[in-house]
């Protein structure tokens, strides 16, 4: 294992203390692992907050910001934060109009959210949990009942982040959450595994002429192992895959990302690909990212994240933002 790291014990509180250092916009409670933006809550506003398992970076730290998330979470590397973290988060945020919660639909985030959801809630802060479960490679993985929610949690907390901004209410913003999230389909290839520094190996192994069809952000199984195949080859088969579930047509927010050890050049490649599949479906992408978003720390690979957008998403999307991963319009 190579990694530029002090100690596998260290390495969250570490990488927290250089976003610290690196973001002055961001108030970082190292000791207690919560991100949220400097300054009080503004009052009447909306508060957002997510969080997961650190080494998928910038998620959800990066995406802390105006026009996005109020604060966020960071457990250890693949694990779940703790309510208590998500607690504090939720108190720091509280503007007074209550506070949504943006939860990725892995056991360990949302039976700790809704412990914390709870205990807010003694305290007279009223929260709504959105779960996000876009992924369609697989109803069941080793973390989740149901669909993991994957890359469209992205698409959840810009959309949602710009309404919150705009001051609607908590029903509202949790409405388009949860608009966004069915809406949006993904699906994900690995070509690599990734090395968890306080395990020191790679999660799996792949032999070296072989890909994991629909893996998970974690290093999940997925579908089944191919042999390697053409960008062409492999693209088609993840939108064939969104496709069967979801109709490629109209409008399209569409996101080639990265799992951490991809270079742009191949995500490129693949995004070409991406667009001409769907040229020939009739579809027409309107908006769209290439580039790492939702990592799974050093693995090579990528996946591709689907939504139908309405007049309504766009103008949500076109929205000002000003996170240290995602930033226009200001």
């Amino acid at each position: 294992m190579k990694k530029l790291i002090n100690s596998p014990e260290a390495v969250v509180t570490d990488a927290l203390a250089g976003v610290a250092a690196a973001h002055p916009s961001l108030a970082v409670d190292v000791e207690n692992k919560v991100i949220t933006r400097a300054g009080a809550p503004r009052a009447g506003k909306v508060g957002l907050v997510s969080g997961g398992g650190s080494g998928h970076e910038p998620l959800h730290g990066g995406f802390v910001g105006y026009g996005m998330l109020d604060a966020a979470c960071p457990g250890e590397v693949f694990t779940s934060p703790v309510p208590d973290q998500m607690l504090a988060a939720t108190k720091a945020v509280n503007g007074g109009a209550g506070v949504l919660h943006i939860v990725k639909n892995y056991t360990g985030d949302v039976l700790n959210f809704q412990m914390a959801a709870e205990l807010a809630e003694d305290e007279g802060i009223e929260v709504v949990a959105v779960v996000t479960n876009d992924d369609v490679a697989v109803q069941d993985s080793l973390y989740t009942a149901g669909r993991r929610g994957v890359g469209a949690t992205v698409f959840v907390e810009k959309i949602a982040g710009a309404l919150a901004e705009e001051g609607a209410g908590l029903d509202k913003v949790a409405a388009v959450a949860r608009e966004v999230n069915e809406r949006s389909r993904s699906f994900g290839v690995a070509l690599t595994s990734c090395t968890i520094p306080a395990v020191g190996k790679p999660t799996f192994e792949l032999a070296e002429s072989e890909i994991e069809m629909g893996i998970g952000i974690h290093g999940e199984p997925g579908r089944s192992r191919v042999p390697l195949g053409s960008a062409h080859e492999i693209t088609a088969a993840a939108l064939d895959a969104i496709g069967a579930d979801l109709p490629l047509s109209g409008d399209l927010l569409v996101m080639v990302n990265g799992m951490g050890g991809t270079p742009l050049l191949e995500l490129y490649v693949v995004y070409n690909e991406v667009a001409k599949y769907l040229a020939g479906q009739g579809a027409r992408i309107a908006r769209n990212l290439v580039g790492n978003y939702i990592t799974s720390l050093e693995m090579q690979g990528f996946s591709v994240t689907v939504c139908q957008l309405t007049d309504t998403l766009t103008r949500l999307w076109d929205a000002p933002v000003d996170t240290p991963a995602l930033r226009w319009g200001r």
